[in-house]
């Protein structure tokens, strides 16, 4: 059997090309296959039956002795070695039939999109930069505009300055796969822009390299998404907040809505979600907070 593994590894590095980390994680999930289907007296691929297969995923996920319980994702990487083992032996006509084909890996808890609450978004805001400086006005205005609209930091650096009209204040944002959406621009935002592009763009513009784009940057240019980035950590450093990252803003914007009542579908159109399967991770936020504060409020909830 540790010959027909080896012959599957061979067969990811040379035809495949897996990369060095993935073969070894998969060389270490496969030894303790092995070593598990011989102490269930197999020794070759072709007498493994599905029951050894879910014993594996069973014992993968239990622990014992000489292993800690393997996290889900840990576990679904393993299963998916096994099924690529066998998949592999059947082609090569080292088994008969695939016992893993139908065993399906554990699947991942779904993880809960970073928010943070409205007054760190506040702090966040207020630390943008001096709102007398052409730098400054633009960084408030985008941090102002990535909050106020849910835009991905790539939607908000591809505007052109008319792509948004302050005087209906919405926003054309070209999203993923060239979906466009209008979205509303809140009041502060509003103000925040109308600032930066009476005020700071014509400075930051002296060379007129800056085109049609909306956010420049201090040589003319359009601001490049890494430079968005640098704005927003900068802003989060002066803040005392930590972990902020491009996406932070855009979840805090839909857990908020959520929080204040709004409907997930209009949600779903407001982040450009294609399904809104997708904008629901966002109400599993608002249920844990409101359980929380169910479990604060009620008189009989720790009963």
């Amino acid at each position: 059997m540790q010959a027909q593994v080896r012959a599957y590894l061979d067969h990811l590095a040379v035809e495949r090309g897996l990369a060095a980390n993935t073969l070894s994680s998969y060389r270490r999930d496969l030894r303790r296959y092995v070593d598990a289907l011989t102490a269930r007296g197999r020794t070759a691929i072709g007498q493994v039956g599905e029951d050894d297969v879910v014993s594996f995923l069973a014992a993968l996920r239990e622990g014992d002795e000489a292993h800690p319980p393997l996290a889900a994702g840990s576990a679904a990487r393993a299963v998916v070695a096994v099924r690529g083992l066998h998949r592999f032996a059947v082609r090569e006509g080292m088994s008969a039939a695939d016992p893993a084909r139908d065993v399906r890996p554990p699947v991942p808890p779904r993880r809960l999109p970073k928010a943070i609450g409205i007054a760190e978004v506040e702090r966040l805001l207020a630390a943008a930069g001096p709102s007398d400086t052409p730098r400054g006005m633009r960084d408030r205005a985008l941090l102002e505009l990535l909050y106020g609209t849910g835009a991905r930091i790539s939607e908000a650096v591809g505007l052109a300055v008319d792509d948004v009209d302050l005087d209906d204040a919405v926003v054309l944002l070209r999203g993923k796969g060239d979906k466009d959406r209008v979205v509303p621009v809140g009041r502060y935002a509003r103000e925040a822009l109308e600032a930066y592009l009476v005020r700071a763009r014509p400075t930051l513009n002296v060379r007129g390299q800056g085109g049609p784009a909306l956010f420049l940057n201090a040589r003319g240019g359009r601001l490049s998404r890494q430079s968005a980035w640098s704005t927003l950590r900068s802003a989060a450093g002066r803040a005392g907040l930590r972990d902020v990252s491009p996406h932070t803003l855009r979840h805090s914007f839909a857990t908020h809505l959520l929080d204040g009542g709004a409907d997930v579908r209009v949600v779903q159109e407001l982040l450009g979600h294609a399904s809104v399967t997708t904008t629901q991770v966002y109400t599993l936020v608002t249920v844990d907070r409101l359980r929380e504060v169910y479990a604060s409020a009620h008189p009989r909830a720790l009963a």
